[in-house]
């Protein structure tokens, strides 16, 4: 009898390491547990070009019609180390209740980072994921607006011991190209807001945006949600503002609904090849999900995933590289970059310590007609050991011409924005 209950615990035992033993793996490869630098020569021969007055930029954003570029910066590098509540770090809300992050504009080709100006705000405001879109009333590249992610920290006291708390949420700006400043329009906040990371804006008034996790703070709960692949606890909600007009609270004025439910460490949104096409990057999985909008007038906003890749890093904001120069299929070199840390498993250690070393790699993948996106042309574009650019959360390519274009890259870490020419 003894022997008969040995041999179903060892099946079971048994069957749980065949079932779990690939997600297992997987999260092993992905995190780069075993991953070692140097890790050859990719991106070593790189000229690369750091942008001035770009510090811990998590987010980055190529305004085709300006030909600008937009980013969101933390500015002062003190700040990121004791307060970012995407990696659990709410060490030092006083500091956060101080920190005055700003809206950057850079010059692609002189390579030059002009902060702009706020009007009608002066509060903290902790960065990270933004989402720029041109003002409809104007002709196009005239104007834009930004929606930026504000990680403030919770003004209800807590109790002595206890762990402070963020209560994040959305700003508003308004910018109009050429000028320095950028006026605030409003902020927005719900209770569906709850550990927001990116946005994704249709309308002024309708944008989206990724909760990472389900467990706040610093806790084992939230490792696990990390490297837990059937963890998928995180969510997209769409929010819909009535109207532009000024509100007396950032909670008032606005409706919002769960888009999409069900993801793994949901993170980074980038818009795709259409105007219905979402990007959204499941970060410690690895993966990237095409997915498509309702069509417009819908009476719902739910996201439906229609394609996924899958790569051996973690991967952050996506963004959609269109070849302006491309004649047909034969000579196409749009694609999407996939940026992310390469040595994730670390990241408990060094995202406190302002000397920590956090590698890098950047994928360009070109879609093909009829493929699904598993088997597309995949390969890396950038990588680093971390000497030349600490963690990478975006990256945006714009065109030099035929097969070359100008690589951007920054990191919710980085000490600067860097950029370097690469050949796709």
């Amino acid at each position: 009898m003894r022997s008969a209950v040995y041999s179903i615990i060892a099946a079971l035992l048994a069957y749980q390491f065949y079932a779990l033993g690939p997600l297992i793996q997987r999260a092993v490869t992905v995190l780069g547990v075993f991953r070692s630098y140097p890790a050859g020569d990719i991106g070593t021969t790189q000229q690369v070009t750091s942008i001035p007055d770009t510090t811990h930029c998590e987010d980055l954003h190529h305004h085709v019609p300006s030909g600008l570029l937009f980013t969101a910066c933390e500015d002062d590098p003190s700040t990121r180390f004791q307060w970012f509540p995407p990696l659990g770090n709410l060490d030092n809300p006083k500091l956060a209740a101080e920190s005055r992050g700003s809206i950057h504009v850079i010059d692609p080709k002189g390579l030059e980072s002009r902060r702009l100006k706020f009007e009608n705000f002066d509060g903290a405001f902790i960065t990270h994921g933004i989402d720029v879109i041109d003002d409809p009333e104007l002709p196009t590249g005239q104007a834009v607006y930004i929606f930026a992610i504000n990680h403030l920290p919770d003004p209800t006291p807590t109790a002595e011991g206890e762990e402070a708390k963020a209560r994040s949420q959305i700003e508003l700006f308004h910018h109009k190209i050429g000028t320095n400043t950028i006026r605030h329009i409003r902020s927005v906040w719900h209770p569906l807001i709850r550990t927001p990371n990116d946005v994704y804006a249709t309308s002024p008034t309708s944008v989206y945006a990724t909760n990472d996790h389900y467990y706040t703070g610093h806790s084992i709960m939230r490792m696990l949600e990390d490297v837990y692949y059937g963890a998928k606890w995180t969510d997209t909600v769409h929010i819909k503002l009535d109207s532009l007009s000024p509100v007396k609270t950032s909670d008032a004025g606005l409706s919002a609904s769960v888009a999409l439910a069900g993801v793994h460490n949901n993170n980074g949104l980038g818009h795709g090849r259409t105007e219905d096409e979402i990007l959204i990057a499941q970060a410690a999985s690895g993966t990237l999900h095409i997915a498509q909008l309702p069509p417009k007038g819908s009476s719902n906003y739910n996201i439906t995933i229609l394609d996924t890749l899958e790569v051996d890093s973690v991967v952050d904001n996506p963004s959609y590289f269109k070849d302006p120069l491309a004649t047909g299929p034969s000579d196409d070199r749009s694609g999407f970059l996939l940026p992310g840390i390469s040595k994730a498993a670390t990241l408990a250690e060094t995202s406190r310590d302002p000397a920590g070393k956090d590698p890098v790699k950047v994928f360009y993948t070109k879609p093909s007609a009829g493929v699904k996106a598993q088997q597309w042309e995949t390969r890396v574009i950038f990588e680093d050991d971390s000497s030349r650019i600490r963690s990478a959360s975006a990256a945006v390519l714009i065109s030099l011409g035929k097969s070359k274009a100008r690589l951007f890259v920054t990191g919710f870490v980085s000490a600067n924005v860097i950029a370097l020419d690469a050949d796709l």
